[in-house]
């Protein structure tokens, strides 16, 4: 590949990360086309992205960035899984697919500019998501207002009936 080749990948490469703060290195050695296709397919429809990658020019768009932890990841075939906004996501969609497949294994990953080292991928597969734990906290903030209109509502509905009761005995 020529020198000029090289550079241009590895500015669109250095654009992909900046945009990205959450990427997962995978290994998908062995992985046979059709099941890359359909890994491409299933991450594409749930607004990720997947590129294969040359480690060198990855490490090279890296730069400055790349934690010591995550250097020693970039060998053999290398596919790097971008996260715009769902991390978790894209972590549960990685771990089902090789659970499934048997063929993927996640190398290691940044996780909202964090290290993410490779034991600990399952971890962050099991975290629920953002929206999900936001609608927790909605829920637990209105609990308690809506046990205070329950109790402000109950001697008005009691009188409510009290006052039927009274109507009928007349």
């Amino acid at each position: 590949m020529k020198r000029e080749k090289k550079d241009v990948i590895v500015n669109e490469l250095t654009e992909v990360f900046a945009k990205h703060a959450t990427f997962y290195l995978i290994d998908f050695k062995k992985m046979p086309v059709w099941q890359s296709v359909e890994l491409r397919k299933l991450l594409r429809k749930n607004s990720y992205s997947v590129r294969v990658v040359k480690n060198r020019l990855a490490l090279r768009a890296l730069g400055e960035k790349v934690p010591d932890g995550l250097k020693p990841h970039f060998e053999r075939p290398t596919a790097i899984a971008f996260a715009e906004k769902n991390p978790i996501g894209l972590a549960r969609l990685l771990k089902d697919f090789s659970a499934q497949n048997k063929v993927l294994a996640v190398k290691g990953g940044i996780v909202e500019g964090q290290f993410l080292a490779p034991e600990r991928f399952d971890e962050v597969a099991k975290l629920t998501s953002r929206d999900e734990l936001l609608g927790k906290i909605g829920s637990l903030m209105a609990y308690p207002l809506m046990k205070l209109l329950r109790t402000i509502q109950a001697p008005l509905i009691n009188f409510g009936g009290l006052l039927g009761q009274f109507k009928n005995k007349k």
